[in-house]
């Protein structure tokens, strides 16, 4: 079952520019974002963009490679610093 819920943010305007930037709405943006710090890596719900998928097998990364958490920390990075 799927519910939805309202959630009132306050967000710096630095913040807000920048997603409007993007083009992504908010609700969109924190959805994402919950669902990568709350899935495991194999349920992960990440929109792959075509552009990233041409890409996928260009490089190969570390074993230990943890892509949930350097996506996070991007993530963290470009929104709320």
């Amino acid at each position: 079952m799927h519910y939805e819920h309202k959630l009132t943010l306050k967000l710096n305007k630095s913040s807000i520019e920048k997603a409007k930037r993007n083009k992504q709405s908010h609700s969109f943006m924190v959805e994402n974002y919950f669902n990568l710090i709350t899935e495991d890596e194999k349920e992960s719900k990440i929109e792959i963009s075509p552009n990233m998928l041409e890409l996928s097998g260009i490089i190969s990364l570390p074993d230990d490679f943890n892509l949930k958490k350097e996506y996070g920390e991007h993530l963290e990075d470009k929104y709320l610093k």
